[in-house]
């Protein structure tokens, strides 16, 4: 099932040009400009607490993220299957995805504060968890497991 859905969204890449130059945003970029925004987000409200327990979090849970490749050591689909070329570069292990699991857990703590920016962000996240399957790098099991991760890190840190 997991490769299934996988090659679903990855056969949309190599269509079109300008979906993929889209794709390569949203798997790169995007996020640098998600963090931003949740940093600023929260410097207009002043909440100078909210944004240590929001990165703290993401932080973490990027953390566990980086172990937990380690210990599961899953390859990347570009390594699991010859016909894969990712339109990205990456190295290293697959599952979790670092990237969804560092936004779910920004998204997630902002939730706890604010709940509509929290849906936002979400969102944002998952964005770029896609753009990262259908760029070839990740599974969405490394996706989900990542989403996981990075919200049960955070409940557990508003806790």
């Amino acid at each position: 099932m997991n490769n299934k859905i996988f090659f679903f969204f990855y056969n949309l890449a190599y269509q079109s040009q300008v979906f993929d130059a889209v794709v390569v945003f949203f798997a790169l970029y995007f996020p640098y400009l998600v963090a931003i925004s949740v940093l600023v987000f929260l410097l207009y409200l002043n909440k100078k607490k909210e944004i240590l327990l929001t990165f703290f979090s993401a932080g973490l849970a990027y953390v566990f993220a980086y172990i937990f490749k380690h210990l599961f050591s899953t390859s990347r689909p570009f390594d699991a299957f010859p016909q894969v070329h990712s339109l990205v570069v990456e190295t290293g292990y697959s599952f979790p995805s670092g990237h969804a699991t560092f936004f779910m857990a920004l998204a997630v703590a902002i939730f706890f504060y604010h709940k509509k920016a929290g849906y936002v962000f979400m969102f944002f996240a998952l964005l770029i968890g896609l753009a990262r399957v259908i760029a070839g790098v990740h599974f969405p099991v490394d996706i989900l497991g990542g989403f996981v991760l990075g919200g049960l890190v955070s409940c557990l840190v508003a806790r």
